[in-house]
């Protein structure tokens, strides 16, 4: 795929150079034809010899070419670029969803959202704005070169090195000038976009807080901000047009006096010398587009600054992972002297822990708020990496506290879980999770639309729609965390004894402080501080002192 991009956008910049060489010719060659014919017409001999059907001929041919490759280009150049981005996307959540990512973003959705729009359509500037307008530049300067060459090999020399300093130059000179500003313009954007979200979704609690003014005014502040580095961007952007005005005027009067040299030694004619003008008098115009890339150039650094570790493969790829043709492993779960802190915590969550969790198992993780479960299951989830020690794990379904839904159809909610899956796969999940019949019940079925964030579903049917999207994924190991938390007992009961019923020959890795949770557990894991307080299999007096010690229903 990124092979296939690749190749549309060289295509791409290739028919932009041809646009402009063709846009170039047709001015040139008309400018010609014209002048051409005025003098042929000064005399009637040489008016009955004139061709004009070649020239006019061109003429048609270098006019349908440049709309031909204008529209081409245009259509090529941004599929390739929509085809580039799209990948980035997919690279861009697959790389989100790495340990310690999701966490990150989840305490900052602004940042993320502003990762996922404004960052990735900053990149596109990089194609649109600065490759392909310095492929159509180049073009220029060859053609140039290659006309007035054939005039004047010096005059062909010399205006093409001066096309090419003179380009460079002010695109490089303008990008310089405006880094520090565009990146200062990005920053400001997206702080101005995190403070109105915060204002208009917290209202309430500013009102209640009695900082809606001083939130407002704050808003206000970064508005100004915002418009000074636009005005400071806009001053740049209008100096290096008249930089490259009065250099387009200077490239005409130096070819001038260059035509008038060959045209005074009667190396040229009229009709080439006008040939000649109309060249020089377009070939500055491609490099007055690179304007607008340079200008961006800063914000587009900062965003693949910013997007670039995002974009690798995920920590939970990176994981140590068994091979194909790898024998059958005796563990579902093993950690090894794993040591793990949040990023903004001085202190390690978990120090030095091991766990093994053999296939079939299932293991309730226990004790106070604090003890490290959360952090076990973001380590074990791949949301956390760790600082020190391995990590290996079958492939798991993951069932947080959250039940996460999207506005979007109960269907397209399910193939969240299982892509390929058919409707009659749907089913049969939904139906394992006690919730097939009411989905049925409603008028458009598995095209029934949810509101934001399931919007439409009770919190029960939620829970169990949660559920199915579980038993889609038919892997050997379940991570649960508090998967009955919010539910009343009734609805509660239903979920685990379909658990229950559902999981068997499955490893489970449950945190919990509800003794109806715990009680599905083979063995009893009690954490403290970080570290392996005890452990109790059942059957023994500590699982059951302990399950005692749980919070009842």
């Amino acid at each position: 795929m990124l092979a296939g991009s690749s190749r549309r956008m060289a295509l791409g910049a290739a028919l932009a150079a041809l646009t402009v060489l063709t846009g170039m010719g047709l001015l040139g060659l008309s400018g010609w034809f014209i002048a051409a014919t005025a003098i042929a017409g000064l005399q009637v001999a040489s008016a009955l010899v004139f061709d004009v059907f070649a020239p006019s001929a061109g003429i048609r041919l270098l006019a349908l070419g440049r709309t031909a490759t204008r529209y081409g280009e245009r259509l090529i150049t941004h599929d390739a670029t929509l085809a580039a981005l799209a990948h980035l996307r997919e690279r861009l959540f697959r790389g989100w969803a790495g340990a310690g990512n999701i966490r990150d973003l989840l305490r900052r959705p602004a940042r993320a959202l502003f990762r996922l729009t404004s960052d990735l359509d900053a990149l596109e500037s990089l194609y649109l704005r600065l490759l392909v307008p310095a492929s159509a530049a180049l073009g220029a300067a060859i053609l140039g070169t290659v006309v007035l060459g054939a005039m004047a090999p010096w005059l062909g020399i010399a205006l093409g090195a001066w096309m090419l300093a003179v380009g460079a130059a002010v695109a490089a000179g303008l990008f310089l000038r405006s880094r520090l500003p565009a990146v200062r313009r990005a920053l400001i954007t997206e702080r101005l976009r995190a403070q109105a979200v915060d204002l208009v979704s917290g209202q309430t609690e500013l009102v209640m807080a009695g900082r809606l003014a001083s939130h407002r005014d704050a808003l206000q502040r970064t508005d100004r901000r915002l418009a000074r580095a636009d005005r400071h961007l806009h001053r740049l952007d209008v100096a290096a047009g008249a930089i490259y005005g009065v250099a387009g005027s200077l490239t005409l009067a130096l070819v001038l006096l260059g035509v008038g040299v060959l045209v005074d030694q009667g190396r040229l004619g009229t009709a080439g010398a006008t040939l000649a003008l109309l060249i020089a008098l377009s070939a500055m115009e491609p490099f007055a587009a690179l304007r607008r890339g340079a200008l961006e150039a800063g914000r587009t650094w900062l965003a693949a600054r910013r997007l670039s570790p995002y974009c690798g493969m995920s920590q939970q790829a990176q994981q140590a992972s068994l091979p194909a043709d790898a024998p059958e492993p005796s563990y579902a779960i093993s950690l090894r002297q794993v040591s793990a802190r949040y990023p903004d915590s001085p202190v390690d969550a978990l120090q030095s822990f091991s766990l093994t969790l053999a296939p079939g198992e299932r293991v309730a993780v226990v004790g106070p708020s604090g003890a490290g479960k959360s952090t076990l299951m973001a380590l074990a989830a791949g949301e956390l990496a760790p600082r020190q020690g391995t990590i290996r794990t079958l492939p798991y379904a993951w069932l947080s506290q959250r039940t996460d839904l999207f506005q979007d159809s109960l269907r397209d909610n399910l193939l969240l879980a299982d892509a390929d899956a058919d409707d009659d796969a749907l089913w049969r999940a939904l139906g394992s999770a006690g919730l097939a019949s009411e989905v049925r019940a409603l008028h458009a079925g598995l095209d029934t639309r949810l509101g934001e964030g399931g919007l439409g579903l009770s919190g029960g049917q939620a829970r169990r729609l949660a559920l199915a999207r579980l038993l889609l994924q038919p892997h050997p190991l379940w991570l649960l965390d508090e998967p009955t938390e919010g539910l009343d007992a009734i609805t509660a009961a239903d979920v685990l004894a379909r658990l229950h019923a559902l999981g068997t020959g499955r490893a489970w890795l449950m945190a919990t402080h509800l003794r109806r949770e715990a009680a599905l557990a083979d063995r009893l894991l009690v954490l403290r501080g970080g570290r392996i307080d005890a452990e109790f299999p059942r059957g023994s007096a500590g699982f059951e002192t302990t399950l005692a010690a749980l919070r009842p229903d």
